[in-house]
């Protein structure tokens, strides 16, 4: 059994950060080969087969806590992780539509491994809207040569999810220290590149500039990756904490955040849309575990007077109720990936806010359904299903757990106020 600090890191660890960090120039993109650019076909079927894989070896890594260093190689390997990376440098720049089965696809096979790149994904988009041309010809070159970006953008302790306390201060000619604490870092650990969210200073307000991201090397001098997530679901995505002391960082791996809100964005919907997506998977992993169990190992209950569990007439009842709900839910986020690609065609305060109603349907069913179709199973297959060697709850801790990324009632909440008087949704990250 591997204990939790057992991870691999990434492929080839980059220099100490030290004084004089170079300019993004200075770092020649594409001194590896290319992943593979992938049609939207072709990113379909890669991510079937690599999801029947994980979901093979799934419960072994969510009861031992192993974590998905090989499967995210793999995934990185596979060119999966680059098909948003736009055409015009030189990736398949993949629809939001197809990019949202992919994840499905994914958490069906293992909703761990498939939340660890949700944030990798996010930062491509950011450096696609916000990075200048020589920024995104090299981080967007990274990604083709297969590098994976983190996550550092929570902290805990503060008011709430909005109230960030890492700043960046000034110690001139074009250099910055980073200093701060985050949590629920996801995909830190196994990062090339850390995106972290921060204020930037200005001598007359410090610690309220601003918010920019700043792009850090896992391995720069000053940055502690610790794997101590320890929740009771999502178990091996190593969501734990990034310190971040004197972390030096130059203008050119600086981007700004504050002004993907200025206007009309899908930054906030384009996030929200893959956290549906990992929802969509859970549950209908779970339909599957639970339709399988009762086809195999169930005995019917004697008032049926049926040979098998599966012609129980409610056991039948049940499980097409779930699958009714989870086809509902896979509708529903089919509808918001389109709904995101439209708006992303012609972007204005309309479109915009229909891509955002339509992501917060999704995101509210899916946590819906997801969490009920995951208790359900274990009504539809019996008490020989609460076994704890069979590991069938891990779908129900995945769900809640996953679930609890922002609350649900909010995006209800939301398109109640625009079906009663047409209130479009606010302009924030978390639509």
């Amino acid at each position: 059994m591997k204990t939790p600090h057992d991870v691999l890191l990434p492929r080839s660890a980059p220099p100490d950060n030290a004084a004089g960090t170079p300019s993004a120039s200075d770092h020649p993109a594409g001194d590896a080969e290319h992943v593979p650019v992938l049609t939207a076909d072709e990113a379909i079927a890669t991510a079937r087969e690599v999801a029947a894989d994980l979901a093979a070896t799934s419960s072994e890594r969510d009861r031992d806590r192993i974590l998905p260093a090989a499967e995210l190689e793999r995934l990185s390997a596979s060119g999966l992780l680059a098909v948003t990376v736009p055409v015009e440098h030189g990736g398949a720049g993949l629809s939001v539509e197809t990019l949202v089965e992919v994840f499905r696809i994914l958490a069906a096979g293992d909703p761990s491994v498939a939340q660890v790149p949700h944030s990798h994904f996010v930062y491509v988009n950011a450096m696609r809207h916000q990075g200048t041309t020589e920024q995104q010809r090299f981080f967007l070159g990274e990604v083709l040569a297969g590098k994976r970006f983190g996550n550092a953008q929570s902290e805990t302790g503060t008011r709430h999810v909005r109230d960030i306390r890492t700043a960046l201060t000034p110690i001139g000619n074009g250099r910055w220290t980073l200093n701060g604490t985050k949590g629920y870092s996801t995909g830190a650990l196994f990062a090339d590149w850390i995106p972290v969210l921060a204020h930037l200073d200005t001598l007359a307000a410090p610690g309220e500039g601003p918010l920019h991201v700043a792009w850090v090397e896992r391995q720069a001098r000053g940055v502690t990756v610790t794997d101590d997530w320890n929740g009771m679901g999502q178990r091996t995505t190593a969501s734990g904490t990034v310190e971040l002391v004197d972390v030096e960082v130059h203008d050119a791996h600086i981007t700004p955040y504050h002004l993907t809100f200025t206007g009309p964005q899908t930054y906030g919907a384009f996030a929200q849309v893959l956290h549906a997506a990992l929802d969509v998977g859970i549950a209908r992993a779970a339909l599957d575990e639970a339709a399988r169990f009762v086809r195999t190992k169930s005995r019917p209950y004697p008032d049926a007077g049926v040979e098998r569990a599966a012609d129980d007439p409610l056991v039948v009842q049940a499980l097409g109720q779930m699958e009714l709900d989870v086809r509902a839910s896979e509708a529903l986020l089919r509808e918001a990936g389109r709904a995101v690609d439209a708006a992303d065609a012609d972007l204005g305060e309309d479109t915009a806010a229909t891509a955002s109603l339509a992501v917060a349907a999704a995101r509210a069913h899916s946590a819906k359904t997801s969490v009920e179709v995951a208790s359900r199973l274990f009504e539809v297959s019996g008490t020989r299903s609460a076994l704890d060697s069979l590991n069938l709850d891990r779908h129900w801790r995945n769900a809640r757990t996953h679930t609890l990324h922002d609350p649900a009632a909010w995006k209800v909440q939301h398109l109640g106020r625009y079906a009663v008087d047409g209130t479009p949704p606010p302009n924030h990250g978390q639509l």
